[in-house]
């Protein structure tokens, strides 16, 4: 379960408060790999920091019994000034990972780093950072995998193995992903919420949702 109970959620600025959320209630359906498509804008990022927890509403709360990552191929929850290895073994003492010699074998194999693991994560591209991001969470046992963007993850090669990792993670767990690419929503998800003017609409078949996407 991943509810939105009352959530209300808005920028401040000195002209005026721009509110992307308000007083929402929509709960999640279990069991799908969800597509979260919106307009430019309409929340979809905004979203997933708030199921993530990664940011909080201003007024309601956000209920779940699920083990949740963070939004996987953006750099969130790796610290800059910490080396790749620093960052691993934090992310999982975190995360309560048990084995933590077997979860970092399975970071450093994935990320495909070399000599760069034992490097501030300051010194890393974007690429690199993102690559250590996707390692670091596919590495550990969630019930909910937030993507956004997966195949900005890394070179041609690591963007295949990616895929595939992420399709496998799909069968025993789920996916909740944003992208523009409706090939590739296809590939990993069945079913859609489209985002708009700050409603949430599931739609149980990803072609039905895609198709009243584009017609926004």
């Amino acid at each position: 379960m991943i509810l939105l109970d009352n959530v209300t959620k808005c920028y401040r600025s000195q002209v005026d408060n721009l509110y992307i959320f308000k007083d929402l209630n929509f709960e999640i359906p279990p069991e799908h790999n969800i597509a979260i498509l919106g307009a430019n804008g309409a929340g979809k990022s905004t979203l997933f920091r708030l199921i993530a927890g990664s940011e909080y509403p201003n007024k309601g709360r956000i209920i779940t019994d699920k083990s949740i990552s963070w939004p996987v191929a953006l750099s969130t929850g790796i610290h800059a000034q910490m080396t790749g290895r620093e960052n691993t073994r934090f992310i999982g003492r975190v995360n309560g990972v048990a084995d933590l010699a077997e979860y970092e074998r399975r970071v450093v194999e994935f990320a495909e780093l070399g000599k760069k693991y034992e490097l501030p994560v300051a010194n890393y591209s974007s690429g690199m950072r993102s690559r250590l991001a996707f390692a670091c969470s596919l590495s550990i046992d969630f019930d909910v995998y937030l993507i956004d963007e997966v195949t900005a993850v890394g070179d041609a090669n690591f963007k295949r193995k990616a895929k595939k990792a992420l399709l496998d993670k799909s069968k025993e767990a789920s996916v909740i992903m944003i992208s523009h690419q409706m090939n590739e929503l296809r590939q990993f998800c069945d079913s859609a919420i489209v985002i708009d003017q700050g409603q949430l609409t599931f739609y149980n078949d990803l072609n039905e949702g895609i198709k009243k996407y584009e017609a926004l």
